[in-house]
């Protein structure tokens, strides 16, 4: 395990888009929070790129993503947002670029991809959060989200339990490991894949957005094909909002379909985390030991930073 330096004030950090095209105007909102936190902010050369669906060619956002990991002046490097295109990029990273030069990675959703890749060649610990366009630089981002950010500033473990929100048991039992995972549909389209995610011993945090209950399913069986669930020690589930059914008029709950995957298993599995595409979004290291438990109703992580 690689811990990047906390941040201090006055740091300059860097802005990438490595998937989607980011809503310039929401951008810069999110730009104008971090500097609030007393950061510089440096943006990559290719962020207002536009290919397609792609934020610039691949060459372009891997170019931002290693001058970025590469600069010494930069300290952390924040994902202006999601969509689609880390996965097309995820093969031709220098990791040990990265190894060289850890410091903190933020993002989510289809960052999955980079989260997964980065742990697993090189060790770095990355973090799980908003994002500066489509989440920091919209209207109604709240406090309780923004305060996740001061966990870069001073090195605090995060004890997530019903005073955040309603958590609901559905696998009793208590075990510690990692924390890894993230989106789920992202983390399915890597199966098969040198940057498949390991699960071993691991806590594995899922979430997702807009998929009905058919479809997290599917999900959720091709990882039990593969063994991912059995492997893992224990089972966080996140926020799992759009699930409403438009296919089909016959359909099973969410519920229903976390009863069918999860409540026969030896081991602990929660869900309810408002950890996603949800707000508040509370966000988490992955990489870093933690604790899930069903009698406590809890899960408690380790700092992400030194």
């Amino acid at each position: 395990m690689i811990k990047a330096e906390r941040l201090n004030q006055g740091d300059t950090v860097g802005v990438i888009a490595p998937a989607s095209p980011p809503d310039l105007k929401n951008l810069d909102k999110g730009i104008s929070f971090l500097e609030s936190l007393g950061l510089k902010v440096k943006l990559g050369a290719h962020v207002n790129k536009k290919h397609g669906y792609l934020a610039g060619n691949d060459q372009q956002r891997l170019e931002d993503f290693h001058h970025m990991f590469q600069d010494p002046e930069i300290t952390a490097i924040f994902c202006a947002g999601g969509g689609y295109g880390t996965g097309r990029i995820v093969a031709d990273i220098d990791y040990s670029s990265i190894k060289e030069n850890p410091k903190i990675f933020w993002g989510y959703s289809d960052i999955t991809c980079l989260h997964t890749a980065i742990r697993q060649e090189t060790g770095l610990v990355t973090f799980h959060g908003p994002m500066l366009c489509s989440d920091v630089g919209k209207e109604g981002f709240d406090a309780e989200s923004e305060k996740m950010f001061h966990q870069l500033f001073e090195p605090e473990g995060i004890h997530y339990n019903e005073n955040l929100s309603p958590l609901e048991v559905i696998g009793e039992g208590e075990a510690s490991g990692e924390v890894v995972g993230g989106n789920l549909s992202l983390l399915v389209n890597a199966m098969g894949t040198p940057y498949e995610i390991d699960t071993k011993g691991k806590l594995l945090f899922l979430e997702d957005v807009g998929e009905e209950p058919y479809r997290l399913d599917s999900f959720f069986n091709q990882l039990k094909l593969a063994g991912k669930i059995e492997d893992a020690a224990g089972i966080i589930l996140g926020d799992f909002s759009g699930t409403e059914t438009e296919k089909t008029k016959e359909t099973l709950s969410l519920s229903q379909v976390y009863e069918d995957y999860f409540s026969h298993l030896n081991k602990p599995v929660l869900a309810g985390f408002k950890i996603g595409h949800c707000l508040p979004h509370y966000s988490i290291p992955f990489g870093t030991d933690a604790v899930l438990s069903s009698h406590r109703k809890s899960l408690m992580i380790q700092p992400g930073v030194d």
